[in-house]
């Protein structure tokens, strides 16, 4: 039966956690005509979407406006028992041990198992490590739910791959990987799939999908290192790293080009190398190269201070009480997006070393809540002006602009290779 309303295009999907991942997903699948139910614990995110009105940026108002016969949102959990697919779209943070946190996906799995109707297909979609579905979700959905997977349970992994302000990928074209726990669940949840995405790729476990996911980060991330550690080898010979990187992609193969930067953002680089790291431990592994490379990027932003300090003593200035403005708070360009950004780091560095710090940002107004940085919420972006010592430029928005930043005559170290090199300009 459930085969049949998802092939007929009759059914309810909830999707449980609307964020970067959840929101973008549940438009997609609202703009293919199939009934969507969204769940989340921030009422303020429900008030919005039962408006019409976006909360993320580059997702525009019109987009829910065209979705509204078919997208609804609320924070009752009861309401779970009216949908024959559930999507799990949480965060999987880690501690300050770099240790796992699943307790989103523990929690979520407790509210919405009282609710699940035999014979509901749950696909879990928060970045962990290989065996998450069916070792810690598998278990909770079963005993909450008294139904049992394979029977008249169905349970998938799907991983989220997101890339926000990427205007050629999104939701709908990006290859959809999916794993279920038996068969019946992997063909239930790639028949789901289809319904929104493009295309559907399926895998022959959930643990597949699991580790596919977080290779997939750690690929990055170890990648990220090495440009990182080749920009301190080249500084330190006398050499632009940028002009380095440059020349090497003119190879046609075997080459990728990776940037350095003043550290990782984002919710998953950051972060999700770990999980895997963690797991790894459980059978005697370790992850040397995981580790390593999460070491090398931690420690971006420390070179970065570094690099203002040095700045500063060419112009006679100590960095104590010295004015710096911060440019750009977002962990990547054109987005409205800081979650795990190197600039909170950059912000607690200086400011540790006694320097006062303001930050602006064109796409983020203010600071909310953050995971570690509590003492910078409610601080708001301020207008370029002459008023600093130094600017440090952290992520290089379109908006930006080279020539309005170098009118003020201000001394800028760059730390992504934005600006015309010259006397006021210092690469870091």
């Amino acid at each position: 039966m459930l085969l049949k309303k998802i092939k007929q295009k009759t059914l309810t999907v909830g999707i449980v956690g609307l964020g970067y991942v959840g929101f973008p997903l549940s438009l997609v699948f609202a703009e293919s005509g199939i009934k969507v139910m969204g769940f989340d614990v921030d009422p303020e995110k429900i008030q919005a979407i039962n408006k019409g009105e976006s909360y993320i940026r580059h997702i525009n108002h019109g987009r829910l406006e065209k979705t509204k016969p078919f997208f609804t949102a609320t924070t009752d959990f009861e309401k779970i028992s009216q949908c024959e697919a559930v999507i799990v779209c949480v965060p999987t943070p880690v501690n300050d041990y770099l240790e796992p946190d699943l307790s989103y996906i523990e929690s979520t799995s407790r509210s919405i198992a009282p609710f699940l109707q035999p014979n509901t297909l749950v696909s879990l979609e928060s970045t962990t490590w290989p065996g998450t579905t069916e070792e810690v979700m598998q278990p909770i959905l079963e005993e909450c739910s008294h139904l049992q997977v394979g029977k008249n349970l169905f349970l998938s992994f799907s991983p989220e791959r997101e890339d926000p302000g990427n205007q050629n990928f999104g939701t709908k074209n990006i290859p959809k990987l999916v794993g279920g726990v038996d068969e019946r669940s992997l063909e239930l949840a790639v028949a789901l799939y289809r319904l929104a995405i493009d295309n559907v790729v399926p895998v022959s476990s959930a643990k597949v999908a699991e580790c596919a996911k977080i290779f997939e980060n750690i690929f990055r991330s170890v990648n990220i290192a090495l440009s990182n550690e080749m920009k301190i080898i080249c500084d330190t010979m006398g050499m632009d790293v940028w002009e380095v990187i440059n020349a090497a992609k003119t190879k046609p193969f075997g080459f990728m080009p990776f940037w350095p930067g003043p550290g990782l953002g984002g919710h998953c680089i950051p972060i999700d190398p770990f999980y895997l790291s963690w797991k790894a431990k459980e059978f005697g592994i370790h992850t040397r190269f995981i580790e390593l490379a999460g070491e090398i990027n931690r420690a971006m932003p420390k070179y970065v201070v570094d690099k203002v300090q040095d700045c500063l003593n060419t112009f006679g200035k100590p960095l104590k009480g010295s004015r710096i403005l911060l440019l750009g708070l977002a962990y990547k360009k054109d987005i409205d997006d800081y979650r795990e950004s190197p600039s909170f780091e950059l912000i607690h560095l200086l400011e540790k070393k006694g320097a006062q710090v303001d930050f602006h940002d064109p796409m983020i107004p203010l600071i909310g809540k953050t995971r570690k940085f509590g003492d910078l919420e409610g601080r708001t972006s301020v207008p370029l002006s002459s008023d600093y010592d130094c600017f440090v430029l952290a992520t290089a928005h379109s908006q930006f602009s080279p020539d309005e930043i170098l009118s003020y005559k201000i001394p800028v170290v760059d730390s992504r290779n934005f600006l015309p090199r010259g006397d006021l300009v210092f690469a870091a």
